[in-house]
């Protein structure tokens, strides 16, 4: 069996446009499953936890944002995005909620997935004495038992 390693949706959906989103979601799969690890992108679908989606689902996904069927989740959305999507009537489309960092390592780690790939992290935004305006991600990297590879931080 081989290790698995978590993966946000949210450069899916906000990152970057269709289909180029989809292809380099594909091409980082290919990547790591060439190293002997399998991927797994999180996201919410519907109102459930999605740990590791579909090349259909990604696609949806990827397509999502210009229809209105996806938002941005980090910590403080998730249960209210669970809870939302799930009292939603069954609709043609699914609803998709893109994870970020933050969310992220939180699902991994209920899943029992102990490392998280990621582009880049949020810090504290500028003049982030005055605004408060601190990334959710910091908190998260502090107290969640997940390992973060990151290429740095978001600028």
């Amino acid at each position: 069996q081989r290790p698995v390693v978590a993966l946000e949706s949210t450069i899916i959906s906000h990152g970057m446009p269709y289909p180029q989103n989809v292809e380099l979601s594909l091409e980082l799969a290919s990547i790591l499953r060439q190293q002997g690890v399998e991927p797994a992108t999180l996201a919410l679908r519907n109102g459930t936890c999605r740990i590791g989606l579909t090349v259909e689902e990604l696609h949806d996904l990827g397509q999502a944002a210009p229809e209105g069927r996806v938002q941005k989740c980090s910590t403080r959305e998730l249960s209210l995005l669970l809870a939302q999507q799930q009292r939603q009537s069954a609709s043609s489309k699914p609803q998709w909620g893109a994870t970020t960092v933050a969310s992220t390592m939180i699902l991994a780690q209920a899943a029992g997935i102990s490392t998280f790939v990621t582009g880049g992290i949020g810090g504290v935004h500028r003049d982030g004495h005055v605004s408060l305006d601190v990334s959710a991600d910091l908190t998260e990297l502090a107290r969640t038992p997940v390992i973060v590879v990151s290429a740095g931080l978001k600028s």
